[in-house]
């Protein structure tokens, strides 16, 4: 295999893998597809910000050029913002026909996890992961995302499912492929835009330290695939919580419209199940939340694991302060 031929890590990247030091994985279709620009740009520069200002270093990965890129620089977010739906959402199967052609492509959750698994990352964090669609018995329509964490060793820590899937039957589809679902100070399964979903997840773990261990030892085991952690969303920004004049007019059964009309997988433009004004409001937040607490399990992560055990902070291991969740 030879990775070298496809992957572009970036310097700051590598010396920070090289040195042991947390590093946190970014995806880049919510830059092409998730939000217009120039808001798009600036929600991914915003979530590198804040992923810095809690002790770790940033890699948002993305098709440049026919070329596998790790750090993305501004420059190239800011290409990836204004061409925007023209980029090529990149998944697994996409990615032998842009790198041959030498194309651009946003990476969804599925490559991501991938690429970061390919350069020595160990954490990565997204908005909402897919799942079962609904109707998924007859359509077949399940994510591919699901079948990469079912067999990729990385840690994705995101705000829950997205709310137009069949929550239900992807609990079931992980639990059948052996991923743990573990909810960050939350029992109940995020759905993205809101902290209520109906469904349990199978852990609560409060700490990052509690995350990071319990991914610590699954690697230590050998066991395949990754664990979703969900933080939910902050109470004053979940839907629940919105005041009903300020929720937007949407269809009352956004399920049944998406059956309806054939929408499914790529086809899908609508996150969750708001339009795409409110859409652009809502993923901001929900892109950042995740942000801070991935950070700090990337730091707990990185950090030896005996040190962890001793009680050593990392600021006395590198000198450097420790990011903290807010």
């Amino acid at each position: 295999m030879n990775l070298e031929k496809y992957l572009n890590v970036s310097p700051e990247v590598k010396a920070a893998i090289d040195a042991g030091k947390p590093v946190v994985a970014l995806e880049s279709t919510i830059i092409s597809h998730g939000m217009p620009y120039p808001q798009n740009v600036e929600t991914a520069l915003n979530v590198e910000r804040i992923v810095r200002e809690n002790g770790a270093v940033p890699a948002t990965i993305a098709i440049i050029q026919g070329k596998i890129t790790v750090g993305c620089t501004h420059e190239q977010i800011e290409h990836l913002g204004k061409k925007g739906l023209a980029v090529a959402k990149a998944s697994r199967r996409d990615l032998p026909v842009l790198l041959s052609r030498g194309e651009d492509g946003a990476t969804t959750v599925t490559t991501t996890m991938m690429i970061a698994h390919m350069a020595g990352i160990k954490i990565f964090a997204t908005g909402g992961i897919g799942g079962v669609h609904r109707g998924a018995e007859t359509t077949m329509d399940i994510s591919a995302d699901l079948e990469e964490l079912a067999q990729t060793p990385v840690m994705v820590v995101c705000a829950g499912a997205k709310s137009i899937l069949d929550l239900g039957l992807t609990l079931e589809y992980l639990e059948t492929h052996g991923v743990p679902v573990i909810g960050y100070r939350t029992k109940e399964l995020p759905a993205f835009y809101t902290t209520h979903s109906g469904f349990q997840v199978d852990y609560r773990l409060d700490t990052p330290k509690e995350i990071a261990d319990a991914f610590a030892v699954k690697l230590d085991m050998g066991l395949a695939g990754g664990v979703p952690g969900a933080p939910p969303p902050p109470a004053r920004r979940s839907l629940r919580n919105t005041p009903r004049r300020r929720r937007p007019r949407a269809p009352p059964d956004r399920g049944a419209e998406t059956l309806r009309r054939g929408y499914c997988g790529r086809k899908i433009r609508r996150s969750g199940n708001a339009p795409a004004g409110f859409r652009t409001r809502k993923n901001t937040p929900h892109g950042i939340r995740p942000a801070r607490c991935r950070s700090d399990a990337a730091d707990a992560c990185g950090m030896p694991h005996g040190a962890r055990r001793r009680g050593i902070s990392r600021r006395r291991l590198r000198g450097a302060p420790r990011g903290a969740v807010r």
